[in-house]
């Protein structure tokens, strides 16, 4: 069996707030996910003139395409949270292991390219809840 993995064997779970997202979200495409570690200053005056840097606070997204379905339970669940502003559980697992944090959905934005379907671009971010992020 290799090493790495394809990018159909990822799964996004979505679900309420406070708990672990638990429902699949399969109307979703080219998933990415991001981490991105913050500049924190930790320069001195024993620095020898250099600037030196530490990883401050991660800043995490998840980000992907769906096709829009007003129809679809998770793109009618999404497109809620973002209009009212409510937090979601989230989860991008492979083989169990991921990304799973409460998040505030960032963006809902609709594309409508000619020769395609129309899709929604999505991200959501780890937001304040009773649960804090983690990498599982």
């Amino acid at each position: 069996m290799p090493s790495w993995s394809y990018g159909w064997e990822g799964k996004l779970y979505y679900g309420t707030a406070g708990a672990q997202a638990s429902t699949e979200l399969t109307n979703a495409k080219d998933v990415t996910v991001n981490g991105e570690g913050a500049d924190a200053d930790v320069t001195t005056k024993a620095c020898g003139g250099f600037k030196l840097t530490a990883m401050g606070l991660i800043d995490a997204s998840i980000d992907f395409d769906m096709v829009w379905d007003i129809t679809d339970a998770a793109f009618s669940t999404l497109q809620n949270a973002w209009l009212n502003r409510t937090p979601i559980a989230f989860a991008a697992l492979l083989d169990g292991h991921g990304l799973d944090a409460d998040c505030a959905v960032m963006k809902f934005s609709k594309n409508e390219p000619v020769g395609d379907v129309i899709t929604a671009s999505v991200s959501v971010k780890p937001t304040r809840s009773s649960r804090a992020p983690q990498v599982i």
